[in-house]
């Protein structure tokens, strides 16, 4: 079905100490009486503001028992590995291309059609090149490592994209189903 294609999914925050949700199922939070979007964005260390966006709320307004999307908020280990598939994966592209490479990572995460976390998506099967032929071992590079700092803090701002691809290199009449989001440099983006 895919010939050695390289696809990614993603978009939470620079770096805190604070606990680190284990899968997108934790990175949720029922609202309690009294809560508002600034309490509970500083409980879990991210900006009010994109738990906003995340939800599609255009108003801050909250009512208890609603249940709220959270930033995906990774481990060092898992922004390390992120950032090593982003270097491996979008190596001679464009710094907006690493950042969009590292959204498709965290969109899967959030998405139900893949596995909850950063490890489990990018280690899922044959999706990435670099998982298979070892690159993704080598270290990132510092605008790797920015570039998926930037995709943390963008999320909630950008949920589509769940693919990509260099056609030049990769042909699939699965992805060729599906919609474009995007063209950055040699990738195309897909929802």
């Amino acid at each position: 079905m895919f010939k050695k294609i390289s696809m990614l999914g993603i978009a939470a925050v620079l770096s805190f100490s604070l606990p680190t949700p284990s899968s997108a199922k934790d990175q949720t939070h029922t609202v309690q009486k009294g809560e508002s979007l600034y309490k509970i964005a500083t409980k879990y260390g991210v900006p009010a503001k994109q738990v906003q966006a995340m939800n599609n709320k255009n108003v801050a307004s909250i009512n208890p028992g609603e249940e709220l999307q959270l930033p995906v908020v990774p481990s060092e280990y898992e922004k390390d590995l992120l950032s090593r598939l982003v270097e491996a994966e979008a190596k001679g592209e464009s710094y907006a291309g690493k950042v969009a490479v590292a959204t498709v990572v965290l969109n899967r995460v959030q998405s139900d059609l893949f596995p909850d976390s950063l490890h489990g998506v990018i280690h899922d099967g044959i999706q990435f090149s670099p998982v298979l032929n070892g690159t993704i071992k080598q270290p990132a590079s510092e605008e790797s490592v920015k570039a998926v700092h930037e995709a943390l803090a963008y999320q909630g701002y950008d949920r589509e994209s769940l693919y990509f691809y260099n056609p030049d290199k990769a042909q699939s009449s699965y992805l060729s189903s599906k919609e474009v989001t995007t063209r950055i440099g040699n990738h195309v983006f897909l929802r």
